[in-house]
């Protein structure tokens, strides 16, 4: 595709492809002779090899488009052509195309000519230049979206566990309330038993004293 069909869709939300593991959809941030750069919810920054970019969907109907800031500190590298972009990235982590046989991760180490060489799990892999259709770098905006959303989530459980907690709380002080009452009643109860059992007695005692007085 001609590099000035891209600079007409730069700024806008576009998905690469139609399918397949290399389809995304994402915002063209900046557009050179032989690369774009595409900002994406699935793989950040991702630098695509326009050579092998098959089509691009601008569909304003279905609205295409990404809810989601560029992250702070965000660093967009700029660089004349697809090559110079390997360079820059260089002894950085990096993915190399989305999916597929020569989908790789790892440390780019060095970008020949003709190949590039990534570090990965100490193998060391040499991969053809024509080979490479896109390649990202950097933190994912999926993973900042997701670390947001756990923290609301720990936010909500601890809420639910505080109001739980509290409803706890107050139903075991109404329980209290309810047993100190019961308590209070059964010794109002004894208080007023005893207090018969008092009068009796006291009765008693005086009707003692007046028969005792009748003898006299």
């Amino acid at each position: 595709m001609k590099k000035e069909w891209f600079h007409f869709l730069q700024g806008k939300v576009v998905k690469i492809d139609r399918g397949g593991p290399e389809s995304r959809i994402g915002q063209i941030l900046s557009v050179a002779d032989d690369y774009i750069t595409v900002l994406t919810k699935e793989d950040g920054v991702v630098f695509y090899n326009t050579h092998h970019i098959k089509s691009v969907t601008d569909n304003v109907k279905q609205g295409l488009d990404l809810q989601f800031d560029i992250p702070e500190g965000f660093e967009n590298i700029k660089a004349q052509d697809f090559k110079s972009v390997l360079d820059n990235l260089r002894f950085r982590w990096v993915q190399v195309n989305r999916g597929g046989p020569e989908k790789l991760e790892g440390v780019l180490d060095e970008a020949a000519d003709d190949y590039i060489t990534i570090i990965s799990n100490e193998e060391v892999i040499r991969l053809s230049m024509y080979h490479i259709r896109n390649i990202s770098y950097g933190v994912k905006v999926e993973k900042i979206e997701s670390e947001q959303a756990e923290e609301k989530d720990s936010q909500k459980q601890d809420d639910k566990a505080n109001e739980k907690k509290s409803s706890k709380e107050k139903d075991g002080q109404k329980q209290d309330n309810k047993a100190n009452e019961k308590k209070s009643s059964k010794e109002k109860d004894r208080q007023k038993q005893d207090d018969k059992a008092n009068g009796k007695k006291s009765s008693k005692e005086k009707g003692g004293k007046k028969q005792g007085n009748k003898t006299k």
